[in-house]
């Protein structure tokens, strides 16, 4: 029989899961809106390909230094609190933002700004404060599809065509200019919006499930080796999807020859299911189990980037008279190219929901710390990875580099995680590590 109190529980979670999934995605708009905003920034300023990165990466670098530190304090003091002074903190550099003028002040605000990006940790923290173990994956990949937010300046430039060049040149209210300086200006006003209706809408009296436990206790957990090998699968499903987000603009423009806005629409495609799939991973792993659907998830990972790394080629045949001869030439067109990219992007949403679906199960006391420092490690990835690409590229000469990066860091965790499940079954079975095949005589079950 389900008691008032239980009901009350039940719809105070989700006003807690709606709240911050909508605050998440607002913040992770802020935090990646270089991705897109990156090439008109890039026009105005004359920057190099190395400087633009370094925008999008500083401001990924800030939204993943504070995720450790805010997932703790979210849960000592509750996650209502921090929400809200993270969503006004942020608006304040996201105002300056609109009035930049150097590619130096860009850079400064851009560190400044991209603190948006620590909310993550908070609402992994809040959440699970807030919901029973048995649906905490699925509650998990909801709060976590806010990721979607990668697109909502995407969005913005595909529903009104124009935006850019219609509002450059103009000043509204007297204040926010036109141009790429408007979404900034939106969103400054968006995040004080959001935090009135957080303050309005959650429960006053919050769940904090690290209250009054010492920080050092809070910290005794990262001392397992368990919780750096998630940091580093979350680096490839969550990183590298922070960086293919703001990369893949660009990338598609280079290469491909297309228009800004046809650009932004195909990166959609990329970040829609690796956003929303969340939700469908986190079901999965309460179904199959994390582990299972992370095989899964690199297996696909290594195929689709496996594919993307080489879009264009032919073997090539010395013959002995000194003679060569071109053999299977293939190559991907823009259509498949998009569609492999897609597929990435499911992978990494389902992905992305099972790494975190480990976290509750091995250390259900201690997900603010633990979390917020996979959590940090992902969003790391997301700014180590857009001047690898870069670089790489500058390196190389191959614009396909980027898929190598991704292919081998994929590789890693793979061979890492594979290589934990064998030492873990031999250690449970050490009778059968001696063996490869049944015994002999064995008798088979049929």
């Amino acid at each position: 029989m389900t008691t008032a109190a239980g009901v009350e529980t039940k719809g105070s979670a989700t006003r807690v899961l709606w709240m911050s999934t909508i605050a998440f995605t607002l913040m992770f708009a802020v935090w990646l809106m270089f991705g897109i905003l990156g090439v008109p920034i890039q026009k105005e300023f004359g920057l190099t390909d190395p400087q633009l990165a370094w925008l999008s990466a500083v401001a990924v670098l800030n939204g993943s230094l504070w995720r450790l530190p805010a997932g703790i304090l979210t849960d000592r003091i509750g996650g209502r609190v921090v929400t809200i002074a993270m969503l006004l903190l942020t608006a304040i550099p996201c105002f300056f933002l609109t009035r930049a003028g150097s590619y130096a002040v860009l850079l400064v605000l851009a560190f400044l700004v991209g603190f948006a990006g620590n909310l993550f940790s908070v609402g992994i923290a809040w959440n699970s404060a807030w919901t029973p173990k048995e649906r905490q994956g699925f509650a998990l990949g909801v709060f976590g599809a806010g990721n979607v937010g990668a697109s909502v300046t995407k969005l913005l430039l595909l529903l009104v065509p124009g935006i850019l060049a219609g509002t450059a040149g103009h000043v509204y209210f007297g204040i926010f200019k036109g141009g790429w300086r408007i979404f900034p200006a939106i969103y400054t006003v968006a995040l004080v919006v959001v935090a009135i209706l957080t303050f309005v809408i959650v429960p006053r009296r919050d769940k904090m499930a690290g209250e009054g436990k010492p920080i050092r206790e809070m910290l005794v957990p990262l001392k397992h080796m368990r919780v750096w090998r998630f940091s580093l699968y979350y680096a490839a499903v969550f990183g590298a999807y922070v960086a293919l987000s703001a990369w893949l603009p660009k990338y598609y423009v280079d290469n491909f020859g297309i228009e800004l806005k046809e650009a932004a629409l195909l990166t959609t495609t990329f970040i829609f299911p690796a956003s929303l799939l969340r939700p469908v991973g986190g079901w999965f792993s309460d179904r199959f189990g994390a582990r299972r659907v992370m095989y899964w998830t690199f297996g696909v990972m290594l195929l689709a980037s496996g594919l993307l790394m080489m879009p264009n080629g032919h073997i090539v045949i010395a013959h002995a008279d000194g003679s060569q001869s071109n053999h299977l030439a293939y190559s991907i067109s823009l259509p498949v190219f998009a569609f492999v990219v897609f597929v990435l992007g499911c992978a990494m949403g389902i992905g992305k929901a099972a790494v975190y679906k480990h976290i509750p199960e091995y250390f259900p006391d201690n997900v603010g710390s633990v979390g917020g420092l996979v959590g940090m490690f992902g969003g790391l990835g997301g700014f180590f990875l857009p001047p690898l690409f870069a670089y790489s590229k500058q390196w190389s000469g191959f614009p396909t580099s980027t898929f190598f990066v991704l292919f081998l860091l994929t590789a890693a965790c793979a061979i890492w995680m594979h290589w934990t499940v064998v030492h873990m079954l031999h250690k449970e079975s050490p009778d059968l590590s001696r063996h490869l095949e049944s015994p002999s005589g064995a008798a088979t079950a049929s």
